[in-house]
């Protein structure tokens, strides 16, 4: 079959790169524009975009979809079968969906209808969940809506982070579209309907990145560092300095008797701090391990050796939020 692929991350390249090595043929890429990023402001290429031009695969970069009848006339001529669509980042208008005779597809970073929308794999992890998966869908006009073809499940790890369950998943949505797409040129891709009981995975705000010491359990705040790494990183401040946690474990019930806790300490109290074994915090409800952090303006570094160059007295506490 002939067909454009639209996507942009790296969990979208995942998926080309498979798709590259079928019997099919890509006609083009479509991708967001190149932006300027980090401290220098570079101009950076999408990863779909750098995998097209390494195999000359020709790239379209429209900076917006909806009402551009050039773009729309565009990808007419192109004549494509069908449009595959892997976290491209833009919603697709009713015009161009109905271009391929085939239709469109996409493929999801959750088990429809559960997490619909822009941060499944993140939404995943920040709620505990010891499940997700991969499903591939026919698209239509709703944000995550459509008809589902295949869905495969994979297990969360207890300290997973979404980093690492991004690049397992993006892993299994490169070999579930391509047998999605043989599926469809068979004429024998499966469709069904998603029902009413659906969540919603929205984008991510830096607002939800403050750890919340009085309100939250050890559980909560170990998802939030999980679900945010590598992203943005869960916050707090110390001595009016803003801390980031990388990775935290929960402590072990029965390790908790090296920790003299006193139950009227606050929340956010050092209840155990050695530079060998690390730092231990009191939660709402239980307490954690802190195991990677950075201070302000400095590098991520394991807590053995952040306590080496910057030590934190046990009784000290990590403030709430300002």
């Amino acid at each position: 079959m002939n067909i454009i692929f639209m996507g942009t991350p790296d969990f979208a390249k995942e998926s080309l790169k498979r798709l590259s090595k079928t019997k099919h043929t890509i006609l083009a890429v479509v991708t967001n524009p190149d932006k300027p990023k980090g401290r220098g402001m570079k101009v950076i290429s999408s990863p779909v975009k750098e995998f097209a031009i390494a195999n000359n695969i020709p790239v379209y970069q429209p900076t917006k979809i909806k009402n551009n009848p050039e773009f729309i006339e565009q990808m007419k001529r192109l004549k494509p079968d069908l449009f595959c669509v892997v976290a491209y980042g833009k919603i697709l208008p009713e015009e161009l969906l109905t271009i391929p005779p085939l239709g469109a597809i996409n493929v999801h970073g959750s088990l429809l209808p559960k997490y619909r929308g822009a941060a499944p794999i993140q939404w995943a992890v920040l709620k505990g969940d010891k499940t997700t998966g991969i499903t591939t869908m026919y698209m239509d006009v709703g944000m995550d809506t459509g008809d589902m073809i295949l869905k495969e499940e994979v297990e969360i790890g207890k300290n997973e982070t979404t980093g690492e369950l991004w690049d397992k998943l993006a892993k299994l949505g490169g070999k579930l579209l391509v047998e999605t797409v043989n599926l469809i040129e068979e004429g024998k891709a499966p469709r069904e309907k998603q029902g009413d009981d659906y969540t919603v995975a929205p984008m991510l705000s830096k607002e939800m990145a403050q750890i919340h010491w009085d309100k939250q359990t050890a559980r909560e705040i170990h998802n939030l560092v999980r679900g945010l790494n590598p992203i943005m990183g869960a916050y707090t401040f110390f001595h009016g300095k803003k801390i980031k946690f990388w990775k935290v474990e929960i402590v072990e019930a029965e390790k908790e008797m090296k920790a003299e806790i006193k139950s009227s300490a606050p929340n956010g109290t050092v209840v155990f701090s050695n530079a060998k074994e690390g730092l231990w915090i009191k939660t709402k409800e239980g307490m954690l391990s802190v195991l990677e952090i950075q201070g302000e303006n400095a590098k991520r570094m394991s807590i053995q050796e952040y306590l080496r160059g910057n030590p934190i007295d046990e009784g000290e506490r990590f403030e709430p939020p300002l």
